[in-house]
């Protein structure tokens, strides 16, 4: 009896992830899949589920990495201000990319108990990390004292999103980068 074809699962679902982000779910067909993952549809179901389980899977990855790229950025400066806009610059320079993030919000909104805790938990860790430098940067005296680090960081992450959205829809790199700059400026 011949044994099934082995297959990286992590490199499947980075395949996956590439495919999720440029058509959403309901764009992305089992053949789309299979192709982008190099694997069969019976290996598919048989790894992964269906392709709702494997989208959650890409969703949840994705947004660990996004996350965590975020978090470098913001914390891999000494000054906090500093860190504010390296995240911040991050989201501008990687703003053509798809973000899967934003896809699956825009696509499934709070309808999906399973992608709303994806979402919360990485949103719930960020906007932390981004209160506390937006703190420190008070406490520096580059953000002024009278913004409340929790409303900082709410108008930050949305600005994220917006950088995000305007990208997919065609806004120049100039256009991308003075969101960016406008974004850190309402907090000085």
């Amino acid at each position: 009896m011949a044994r099934p074809k082995e297959f990286d699962k992590e490199l499947a679902l980075d395949a996956a992830i590439g495919v999720f982000r440029e058509h959403g779910f309901e764009g992305t067909s089992a053949g789309m899949l299979t192709e982008a993952m190099k694997i069969g549809r019976q290996s598919l179901y048989d790894t992964f589920g269906d392709k709702w389980r494997l989208y959650c899977a890409a969703v949840a990855r994705y947004v660990e990495v996004e996350t965590r790229a975020h978090l470098s950025a913001l914390r891999g400066a000494s000054r906090a201000i500093d860190g504010l806009g390296d995240m911040m610059q991050r989201v501008v320079v990687e703003a053509r990319r798809p973000c899967l993030g934003i896809g699956s919000i825009c696509e499934f909104g709070r309808r999906s108990g399973e992608l709303s805790a994806i979402h919360d938990a990485a949103h719930a860790s960020l906007q932390a990390a981004i209160v506390r430098r937006v703190g420190e940067a008070q406490a520096a005296g580059d953000v002024r004292p009278d913004l409340d680090p929790q409303e900082a960081a709410g108008f930050l992450l949305g600005n994220v999103a917006a950088i995000r959205l305007a990208a997919r829809g065609g806004a120049d790199d100039a256009h991308l980068a003075a969101l960016g700059r406008l974004a850190l400026r309402a907090l000085r």
